[in-house]
């Protein structure tokens, strides 16, 4: 028989997240690139996913890359689109990278804000133009990122931990 635990998770489960996705407190959003931020939601440690809010505040290419691993994103504002396609990703619009996709992800002249939500399982390879690997991205450098922004602008390292399961 299955036993309830008054109507609550079990006792090792871990805590739920429930935030403001789009934070009020600019020092949540963690410098990425020039023009580029992330908000973290969840970092997962333990199958290496994180989801996250992208941020960018300027045109052109923002990196070439692949995922390993399947990522959805949903465009919660603006639009962006991959080199690579033809289609363009608007406000409303929903995306599904497969796995090894080789993509190029830009920001039209027109756009001067994109806010994007992604789910990332495994990492992102960044790629040169001949396709060599010239680095990554996964929930463990995420966190890293996280921490030391945190810690400098006053919020303070373990403030990450709140979005760490």
């Amino acid at each position: 028989m299955y036993e309830t635990f008054n109507g609550s998770a079990h006792p090792m489960a871990p805590k739920e997240i429930a935030i403001t996705a789009v934070p009020e407190d600019e020092r949540v959003w963690v410098p990425q690139a020039e023009g580029v931020w992330f908000r973290p939601l969840f970092l997962n440690t333990l199958q290496g996913q994180w989801c996250n809010l992208l941020r960018v505040r300027r045109a052109g290419i923002l990196s070439r890359h692949l995922h390993p691993q399947p990522v959805h994103g949903y465009v919660i504002k603006g639009r962006w689109h991959y080199l690579e396609h033809d289609w363009v990703a608007e406000t409303g619009s929903y995306v599904f990278e497969p796995p090894g996709e080789i993509h190029t992800l830009t920001v039209p002249e027109d756009t001067p804000e994109m806010i994007t939500f992604f789910n990332i399982s495994g990492c992102m390879v960044y790629l040169d133009k001949d396709n060599k690997q010239i680095g990554f991205e996964d929930v463990f450098t995420k966190i890293d990122m996280c921490k030391k922004h945190y810690d400098k602008v006053g919020l303070g390292a373990d403030y990450v931990d709140q979005f760490v399961r």
